[in-house]
């Protein structure tokens, strides 16, 4: 009898996976990162709002819920184009959001009218950069097809509802802080607090006078 031998053909070898783009990835997840701050201070400012005014905190609350659906909405694009999350930066990025919370904003012991304008100020600038991201993928979306142009086109249009909303809202807390500062008094009813001028040390009348010895050629200490 003659044996018969059946060969298998050899399997083709797997497809490396496409290298990540490299310069979207940065762009992306320093967006990516700064998409996590701003959820974060969205609902620190809704949360404080609720407290004196209903309306605004209303606001507030349903652009913290949108900007977290942007953050999702970015980490899907970036998994349909091919983009790693960079867990590095995001942790950077909340060690450096923790600092910047140190900032006094005018006192120490308690919170600054301050900081409500800043704060605002701060996240008008995070939905306008947010903005720009969209529509540099927007341009991109015109020959790549793993992108929904219309969809991006949704996130534009929230974006810009967003900037509104925040653009009122600073206005009118601006306008509160810094008339009460004028008037000498806080936005809460409180007395103002003053910086106070460093004038340094003064020297006591007569100190173009030599030094006092306390003992033979030694001078005193004070």
């Amino acid at each position: 009898m003659h044996s018969h031998s059946t060969e298998h053909p050899a399997s083709a070898p797997a497809e490396a996976p496409a290298p990540a783009p490299a310069l979207l990835t940065v762009y992306l997840n320093d967006h990516l990162t700064g998409s996590g701050a701003g959820v974060r201070l969205s609902r620190r400012m809704a949360k404080r709002q609720g407290r004196a005014d209903a309306d605004g905190a209303r606001d507030l609350a349903t652009l913290a819920a949108h900007v977290e659906e942007d953050q999702r909405s970015l980490r899907r694009i970036m998994r349909d184009l091919g983009v790693p999350v960079r867990r590095v930066r995001e942790v950077a990025g909340r060690i450096g959001e923790r600092a910047g919370m140190l900032k006094l904003n005018g006192r120490i012991l308690s919170r600054s009218p301050l900081s409500d304008v800043v704060e605002l100020e701060t996240m008008l600038l995070g939905v306008t950069g947010k903005a720009a991201c969209w529509r540099a993928l927007r341009e991109l979306a015109d020959t790549e097809p793993r992108l929904d142009a219309s969809d991006i086109d949704r996130l534009l249009a929230r974006s810009d509802a967003q900037a509104r909303t925040l653009e009122d809202q600073r206005r009118r807390r601006a306008a509160e802080v810094f008339a009460a500062d004028l008037a000498g008094t806080a936005s809460d009813g409180t007395r103002a607090d003053r910086p106070e001028r460093s004038t340094g040390s003064k020297r006591p009348k007569g100190s173009d006078a030599p030094a006092r010895r306390s003992g033979p050629g030694r001078p005193a200490h004070p």
